[in-house]
């Protein structure tokens, strides 16, 4: 009589550990335990909205199993794209890089646990692996084969230890496809002069001030961005470095810019005292340097100066209009200026609330200086963003408050780009595409190395079926804004789902809707992608999602957001919603 059989199956198995874990245990063991239990979390939750099961997770491992292979591989991607991001956030001795191994396999079942070659296999294969990267079996590879938007390279017959035959072993080549929205990585310089202005530093000692030292990085960007033959990062990737201790040359590799401006800003009643440097990454050498102290009404006049430094230390030459250009100013009114940069500073925090406490800071401005042509621009853009963003009780009253505060914007300032962008967005969804492209073509001339307005045109172009060139204008807004805000990648995910490439789309509006989930247009996108891609019941969890964020959801209402000239994809678009459970 034979004993009981044991109990087999085939999986899919994902192994990772991390890569040094020897070294950060020795450097600091606290804050490498700390981040080892944050990484597994974020682990746990990925192979769990792919479907996994984490298996044991000793030590520095982690152990999971798939159902399916396509799911453990879209899942350690995603994983890696994440990790990535955070390790952004840590110094570079400190980052926490994982190594994933994937293997298709019989393993033998024991309660809630696996064993067996299946398992070694995948182990081995995670030690092929590179830190933050993927390797996977041949046998994972013949099933993922032709299914997924990802490139793989062989890398031939495998000898490991206690495995009796080589194994095929393939690297997944996932930030070649993930390039369009790399964050993270050493770039190539542009052609022409390249610079970043870091977040000046606010020495006045009082953290209610932290508004007014980014106001001042954040207007000299503004004015730096008006220059044609100049390559300026954007606001969103150099204050990613704010109160960071990454050296000048890290950051300059980062953000693919061979100059770095750096600052401080102290004020004190009505005494104001500004540094500034200019740093030449590649030597490490201060090529301009000045310290300003002043009255602070003379700011203005200390932001004018900067400016003209650092066109003239990067030997830009510019035209007479263009220098005018430079020293056109919204307004000479102080407290005006004031309550804009805290307008601003509300904006940015993307809320019901923050737009409404935005709007009342321009109303003050407005009634100070009535002809402060920046006031009104940002006025039209609370109104507009609350009709992207689903909180406007009426839209089209508030297109119509949008439109009026653009247009006068305008007639104060015509080369103001941010308004002309808002008058493109506002054409857009008011479906005159020919008006909308025109305005926010016109805002990109303007301000040349504006990333966001670059995005807005990508928009109004994806909406019209130009979608390769709007993927080309949100690469050209990326190399800008290499560590760009959410609603970029909601726009890549967007022109993907138009392109038929599903798998792509998922990842990206997931990682949107990781980092916000109530950004509720992309939950929308995802569940259309869904749809196509025949994953009815993960549309309808999400559909489950858009009903408890938003109870009053209306098919119909929200299609507003969504101003495709195609009718045939609006079509497609409420089918899609419709079929989720959505009305």
């Amino acid at each position: 009589m034979t004993g009981q059989r044991a109990k087999r199956k085939l999986t899919a198995i994902f192994s990772a550990d991390v890569k040094g874990y020897s070294r950060l245990m020795g450097e600091d063991e606290v804050a490498t335990v700390e981040t080892l239990k944050k990484y597994r979390e974020l682990i746990s939750s990925l192979v769990n909205q792919y479907r996994g099961r984490v298996v044991d997770s000793p030590g520095d491992n982690v152990l999971a199993e798939f159902a399916s292979v396509v799911d453990a591989v879209e899942s350690a991607v995603e994983i890696q794209r994440e990790l990535k991001v955070k390790n952004a956030d840590l110094p570079e001795n400190r980052r926490m890089e994982f190594r994933l191994g994937i293997n298709l396999g019989d393993v033998i079942e024991a309660g809630e646990r696996i064993y067996g070659d299946g398992v070694n296999v995948a182990a081995r294969i995670e030690g092929l692996a590179e830190g933050g990267g993927v390797c996977i079996s041949g046998t994972a590879f013949d099933q993922v084969e032709g299914k997924l938007s990802l490139e793989f390279e062989y890398l031939g017959e495998q000898a490991v230890k206690n495995i009796k035959k080589p194994i095929r072993v393939y690297r997944v080549e996932w930030e070649k496809r993930d390039s369009d929205v790399q964050t993270g990585r050493e770039r190539s310089l542009p052609d022409t002069p390249s610079i970043a202005v870091l977040p000046f530093t606010n020495m006045s000692g009082d953290p209610q001030q932290e508004y007014f030292s980014d106001g001042i990085t954040e207007e000299i960007i503004t004015w730096l961005s008006k220059i044609p033959r100049l390559f300026l990062t954007a606001r969103h990737s150099t204050f990613v470095f704010k109160d960071k201790k990454v050296s000048i040359r890290e950051i300059g590799q980062q953000l693919g810019v061979r100059y770095i401006l750096e600052g401080s800003v102290r004020k004190s009643g009505d005494r104001i005292r500004i540094t500034a440097q200019l740093i030449d990454v590649k030597t490490d050498q201060h090529i301009w340097a000045d310290r300003y102290d002043r009255e602070l009404k003379d700011v203005f006049a200390i932001q004018d100066e900067i400016t003209m430094n650092i066109v003239i230390a990067l030997q830009v030459k510019l035209t007479e209009g263009e220098q005018a250009a430079l020293r056109v100013r919204g307004t000479d009114n102080l407290d005006a200026y004031l309550r804009m940069l805290l307008a601003l500073e509300y904006m940015r925090q993307f809320s019901k609330e923050g737009y409404i406490l935005a709007r009342q800071k321009c109303e003050e401005a407005i009634a100070l200086a009535p002809d402060y042509a920046s006031a009104y621009a940002t006025t039209a853009g609370t109104y507009l963003g609350e009709v992207w963003a689903g909180w406007s009780n009426s839209p089209p009253q508030s297109l119509k408050l949008a439109m009026e505060y653009a247009q006068k914007c305008v007639t104060l300032d015509d080369s103001f780009s941010d308004a002309h962008a808002v008058l493109g967005l506002i054409y857009l969804l008011m479906r005159q595409w020919d008006k909308a492209a025109e305005e926010c073509e016109l805002a990109v001339s303007l301000s040349p190395n504006s990333a966001d307005n670059i995005v807005f045109l990508a928009m109004v172009f994806r909406s019209v079926g130009r979608v390769e060139e709007a993927l080309a204008w949100l690469n050209k807004a990326v190399r800008l804004n290499p560590m760009p805000p959410n609603y970029y990648y909601h726009e890549f995910g967007s022109c993907y789902r138009l392109m038929g490439r599903h798998d792509e789309a998922i990842a990206t509006l997931k990682r949107v809707l990781d980092r916000n989930p109530d950004f509720l247009n992309s939950r929308l996108n995802l569940i259309a992608t869904y749809i196509m891609s025949g994953k009815e019941e993960a549309a309808h969890e999400e559909a489950v999602e858009v009903l408890g964020q938003c109870p009053d959801f209306s098919v119909e209402r929200f299609l507003m957001n969504f101003p495709y000239k195609d009718s045939k994809i609006i079509d497609s678009l409420r089918k899609c919603w419709l079929k989720a459970g959505l009305k």
